[in-house]
């Protein structure tokens, strides 16, 4: 189930900073990240759990890695120098992508819920509320592999979980809005509450194992269900008041 638009037809404000958003993601990914071709840039601003726990920069030598589905050696590149806060890392990952397909998706799923949140909002709001939701979305990731005891050196990076605060906010706000979605070769609509619930119900399960995902797959669900949750929780308390 891909959603393709929504039903925008109320917005009373031009989403400016939604747009921002977007070129800055789009920014970073092709001019700092070289495509995702930059490993040094990408190892050394992505989220690192265990520099967020320790507060404490960690720098790490390239490893190699038996690839099981092709039967060869990989590097894996190691952590780089951060030159700022690793707190800020927290930030600076909520706008990088690990390959095409990775800021795509998250640029299509923004494209369409972002900018109804923003006309709710306010520009403002909108941008503290999305950086808000990143955040906590992250701290959810650190803090999930911390008591799985996974392995902290992983580096996490992306807009996933700040859109999924987007999400979170676009259910609370437009629960019966119409969504255009994709599925099994047609374009169909149904309400918010259904795109969006089988998109956090996927989420849940994978972060469950049911369908092999865990942080080490390379998606960290943790981020998307707490960046959803924050979503829920802040979007009615930063809405103005009419």
């Amino acid at each position: 189930m891909i959603p393709i638009s929504d039903d925008d037809s109320d917005r009373k404000i031009t989403p400016y900073v939604n747009y921002i958003l977007i070129a800055i993601n789009i920014f970073v990914f092709i001019v700092l990240q070289k495509l995702g071709t930059n490993e040094a840039f990408t190892y050394s601003y992505s989220t690192v759990p265990a520099e967020i726990l320790s507060g404490h920069d960690i720098v790490t030598h390239a490893t190699m890695a038996h690839d099981p589905v092709t039967g060869q050696e990989i590097q894996i590149p190691g952590l780089g120098v951060t030159n700022l806060p690793v707190w800020l890392t927290l930030i600076t990952s909520m706008f990088m992508h690990g390959g095409i397909a990775h800021i795509a998706g998250n640029m299509l799923y923004l494209w369409i819920f972002g900018d109804n949140i923003e006309d709710t909002l306010g520009h403002k709001r909108y941008l503290i509320f999305y950086l808000l939701c990143g955040i906590i979305a992250s701290l959810s990731h650190v803090f999930t592999v911390h008591f799985l005891s996974n392995n902290e050196l992983i580096p996490s990076l992306g807009a996933s979980g700040a859109i999924s605060g987007v999400l979170g906010g676009y259910l609370i706000l437009f629960p019966k809005r119409r969504v255009n979605v994709f599925i099994i070769r047609a374009l169909i609509p149904v309400p918010a509450y259904v795109a969006l619930g089988f998109w956090i119900v996927l989420q849940v399960v994978s972060q469950m194992g049911l369908l092999g995902g865990d942080e080490s797959g390379g998606v960290a669900y943790a981020a998307h269900i707490g960046g959803f949750v924050a979503g829920l929780l802040l979007v009615k308390i930063m809405q103005p008041k009419s």
